[in-house]
């Protein structure tokens, strides 16, 4: 035990989704009851057991209404965690922590959103709208016409490649590792849409020196899991995957607002993620080298890149060359994102990452690691950010 954390105390043993589209025509309470319901049925828990819920802060579904929805007859605990995709991993680490604490036994964490037909958070005006122009401090960097999220990315992204020498053809394998995945995933939106690098080089340019297939996936669709202790999961339906560790971080001066302030930083590729995954690490009694499989949240190809420092899997500047060499593809040293992730399965601000790392561990990915017991998950990596490693039972 370190720090007061318990690895393994609890699992989760449950796991759904909506179908991942651009136009759901459904409500985002429906869609979050349809995964909800679905996660419940596959872990063989009635939905009157569920006691907690734990939504995303940029949710539009209340905890409350997501209660009614499926038939909870009384929540002794709810929460929400963020900010949005910083969000999922914390939000299953509220999970356990209401579950040892004694404030709930079963527990729903769900995120669901209308992605593309609905609120899109890639327009240079969503971000303020979203959040009800709270203190995301776009008015500081609006003006300099820095108006949205793939312009802060492509910052970032310009910065790597003149400090590394990172080239567009190492950033292209990164999607092209998400989009084969995808090709074997019959949920994914991009499960018969193939790739070749001459296809990710000739796609549009949409913030320099990013592409068309840099970017994720506007989706709507909703994912959810269901957490409960572990002594209780043993007698439930479903292998459980264990909640070996989970972290938190901001690392040190943390900025305000969402993201665009991470650009004041003395360093701006200097994420929280490194400063989590010490964390994460340390509570696990784990390793990068320990790890079979991951699902690193990539709203674009250079948050997956640096990240793959961060967790330890490459040395710094050496991101690229690793995706270049295939070590992201399943046979490679670190499968990735196995189920297309957010550029070519959807964007659920990170949840489908949590529904695949329970799949590897359970086996039952379409994109399999052989022998895999170990997950990491990791959720977005500005402003602060969250991750769990997840080992089957």
């Amino acid at each position: 035990m370190v720090d007061g954390w318990n690895p393994d105390a609890c699992a989760i043993v449950g796991i759904g989704e909506s179908a991942y589209t651009k136009n759901s025509g459904s409500s985002v309470t429906a869609l979050a009851a349809e995964a909800s319901l679905a996660a419940l049925a596959d872990a063989g828990i009635d939905p009157a057991a569920v006691d907690g819920v734990v939504g995303n802060d940029m949710d539009l579904v209340s905890c409350a209404a997501l209660a009614d929805a499926i038939g909870a007859p009384n929540l002794t605990y709810y929460g929400q965690a963020g900010p949005g995709g910083s969000g999922p991993c914390a939000m299953v680490a509220q999970a356990v922590g209401a579950i040892m604490s004694g404030q709930a036994r079963t527990v729903v964490v769900f995120r669901s959103l209308n992605g593309r037909s609905g609120n899109r958070f890639g327009l240079s005006s969503e971000l303020a709208r979203a959040t009800g122009g709270g203190e995301t401090m776009t008015e500081f960097f609006g003006p300099y016409g820095l108006l949205a999220p793939g312009q802060f990315f492509a910052l970032l992204t310009q910065m790597y490649m003149n400090r590394t020498g990172l080239t567009s053809e190492q950033l292209g394998h990164v999607a092209l590792a998400a989009r084969r995945h995808a090709n074997n995933n019959p949920r994914a939106q991009m499960h018969e849409r193939k790739m070749t690098l001459d296809d990710y080089l000739n796609s549009r340019m949409l913030s320099s020196p990013l592409r068309l297939f840099d970017y994720c996936l506007e989706t709507d669709g909703a994912a959810a899991v269901v957490v409960t202790s572990t002594e209780r999961a043993r007698d439930l339906r479903q292998s459980p995957a264990l909640v070996r560790a989970a972290a938190m971080g901001t690392g040190p001066r943390p900025q305000p607002g969402m993201m665009y302030p991470v650009l004041n930083r003395e360093d701006p590729l200097s994420m929280p993620s490194r400063y989590c995954a010490e964390t994460l690490y340390a509570r696990a009694g784990l390793g990068p080298n320990d790890v079979d499989s991951a699902q690193i949240y990539d709203c674009f190809t250079i948050t997956a890149l640096l990240q793959l420092e961060d967790y330890g899997f490459c040395e710094p500047g050496g991101a690229g060359e690793f995706a270049a060499a295939g070590e992201l593809e399943i046979g490679g040293a670190l499968p990735f994102n196995t189920s297309g992730g957010h550029m070519s399965e959807g964007y659920i601000h990170g949840m489908n990452h949590i529904v695949e790392g329970v799949r590897q561990v359970r086996g039952t990915s379409t994109n399999q690691v052989e022998g895999a017991t170990v997950s990491l998950v990791t959720s977005a990596p500005p402003p602060a950010t969250s991750a769990l490693i997840l080992v089957a039972a």
